[in-house]
């Protein structure tokens, strides 16, 4: 059930952020905030996370190091969290990538919020 699940949002547009958390919390999620990547590595290391929807182009550390961090930490809790890519950019970058990376899956942007939903739905009832 959504109710005890965590996600996290690493996202550095406060209205994408904002519309996202709403939608969210309409489907009974607890919602973590990261602006930017120094701050996506700090959540992760404080909570229990259950999904995180990663905007690749967010300052400090881009989505992907932060993956590729998320990735290689020895906590197993930490590094297997699923993730989800958000970008505009999905162009700029191929499946091998994202999978390269340890990224789950992607979602493009403008976001579709059924799709993101659905999607989150997807890793946290598994």
């Amino acid at each position: 059930m959504a109710e005890n699940k965590t996600i996290l949002i690493a996202e550095d547009s406060s209205v994408i952020l904002n519309l996202t958390k709403k939608i969210l919390e309409l489907q009974n999620y607890k919602i973590l905030t990261a602006k930017n990547g120094g701050e996506v590595i700090k959540q992760v290391e404080n909570n229990k996370i259950d999904v995180i929807l990663m905007d690749l182009n967010i300052p400090i550390k881009n989505g992907m190091d932060c993956t590729r961090e998320i990735r290689a930490n020895e906590n197993k809790e930490i590094s297997s969290i699923p993730i989800i890519a958000v970008t505009g950019n999905a162009n700029n970058y191929t499946m091998e990538e994202f999978k390269e990376a340890g990224i789950n899956d992607y979602l493009p942007k403008p976001l579709d919020f059924d799709m993101l939903v659905q999607t989150v739905k997807k890793y946290t009832e598994a």
